[in-house]
């Protein structure tokens, strides 16, 4: 299992600020008989007005390595490895990729990167790491 990253508990809090009930931490997927992946986090979230429960994974980056680049193609990869594993085995669980929102203001603006989040489909979470905070759903959680 990978070291924590640097605003791992700062996004769980954020999430328990919100309403959500962390399930996992983390979160433990067998995908083949030699590779089992570990999630950051599983929440889940009972919304009224929906009448509907609302299951997520979160997988959390800092983006604190020596190249936003090489940390943005690793989450990536990363991302879409679980996705796929969560089709397969929690089909009902949408997967975020959590990041500090300074990161999300400067180095996520940029036009190629726009157009990764956008042609693999990532679904972001931004936090403010100072108000221990989330700051963004992207897209919302509703627009699923």
């Amino acid at each position: 299992m990978a070291a924590k990253d640097i605003v791992h508990d700062i996004v769980r809090e954020a999430l328990e600020k919100e309403g959500w009930l962390i399930t996992c931490d983390p979160f433990f997927l067998r995908v083949s008989e030699n590779i089992g992946m570990f999630i950051d986090l599983a929440a889940d979230k009972l919304l009224l007005a929906q009448r509907e429960t609302f299951k997520i994974a979160i997988e959390v980056k800092s983006f604190v390595g020596l190249s936003n680049l090489t940390d943005f193609h690793l989450s990536v990869g990363q991302f879409l490895n679980y996705r796929l594993a969560l089709e397969e085995f929690e089909p009902d669980r949408i997967l975020y990729l959590a990041i500090p929102d300074d990161i999300y203001n400067t180095f996520f603006q940029d036009s190629f990167v726009q157009k990764v989040i956008k042609n693999y489909g990532i679904k972001l979470i931004t936090v403010n790491p100072k108000k221990r905070e989330i700051t963004l759903w992207q897209p919302s959680l509703t627009s699923n």
